[in-house]
């Protein structure tokens, strides 16, 4: 029982810094809280499915276009909505969130619904760790949170869009000065983390089946993962991913499954009463403020 605890709550912690790494990104970037996230991760995994069974395209060529079609999207939402609105934090939130409600509930309107909305496994089988048995597919999330999470590290640091990306977040002005233009970036910003969002679905869904509900899970998975970590900091992504990765596991496997999302909610509130900037979060604490 504790080998097995131990080996999904590893797993869910990857699936966790998955959910979580495009939503921050685009956060520490361009300092825009995305809360249309959720809404992008159902709509990619219902684009491969519609590609999949309505046109009956190769799933491979799915998702390369569930994965551009989100990017895109994520960049429209940029130009057409955020842009209008940056710097009215409030505003922003609102704008997302309500955009986000749009676009899964217009799912929901056209009767995407039920348990027939699945994805296929990117390996079939399982493997035994000790009498632990682990499905290919959960491997598979560990290889690719890991390989994204080294792609991540590469493109911002060795890259010239990349560099633009870190120039950005770390002083928007300066950076303008130097001839970035901050718009385009916080486009390409907003692209990048929803094409992550994409991929976190064509990864993670085919464990389960796609459903509406899911967006707002995911959305509350990213924020309580980022608060806890502290939002902008990749290192604090990960460290909070492992702890409520577990704490979410343990708590399915010791008391309820359906008290999982509690684990979140809990940790989200704890860390704003104690250290609202999160545990590597790089904002002013208020009394460093006043």
């Amino acid at each position: 029982m504790l080998l097995g605890t131990l080996v999904y709550g590893f797993v869910n912690s990857c699936i966790l810094a998955l959910v979580a790494m495009g939503f921050n990104l685009t956060f520490g970037i361009s300092g825009v809280a995305n809360f249309s996230y959720g809404a992008i991760y159902i709509f990619s995994g219902f684009t491969a499915w519609i590609f999949l069974n309505s046109i009956g395209f190769p799933y491979i060529i799915c998702v390369i276009i569930s994965i551009g079609l989100s990017a895109t999207l994520g960049i429209l939402i940029y130009h057409f909505v955020i842009k209008r609105v940056k710097g009215l934090a409030l505003s922003e939130v609102m704008a997302t969130f309500g955009l986000g409600l749009a676009i899964m509930e217009l799912f929901r309107y056209f009767d995407f619904v039920g348990f027939k909305y699945t994805l296929p496994n990117i390996v079939e089988g399982s493997v035994a760790i000790g009498d632990v048995y682990l499905d290919y597919q959960r491997i598979a999330v560990v290889f690719i949170a890991t390989a994204l999470t080294a792609f991540i590290y590469l493109f911002t640091h060795h890259t010239k869009t990349g560099l633009a990306f870190r120039a950005i977040a770390q002083d928007e002005r300066t950076a303008l000065t130097f001839g970035i233009d901050s718009d385009r970036i916080g486009a390409l910003s907003m692209g990048f983390g929803s094409a992550l969002a994409a991929t976190a679905a064509i990864v993670v869904l085919p464990m389960g089946t796609i459903a509406v509900e899911g967006g707002y899970d995911v959305l509350l998975n990213a924020l309580a993962v980022c608060i806890v970590g502290g939002l902008g900091s990749t290192v604090g992504i990960l460290f909070a991913s492992v702890l409520i990765g577990f704490a979410q596991t343990f708590t399915a496997n010791y008391l309820e499954p359906h008290w999982m999302m509690l684990v979140s909610l809990i940790a989200i509130a704890v860390v704003l009463c104690v250290k609202p900037s999160g545990i590597f979060g790089h904002q002013k604490e208020l009394e460093e403020r006043i």
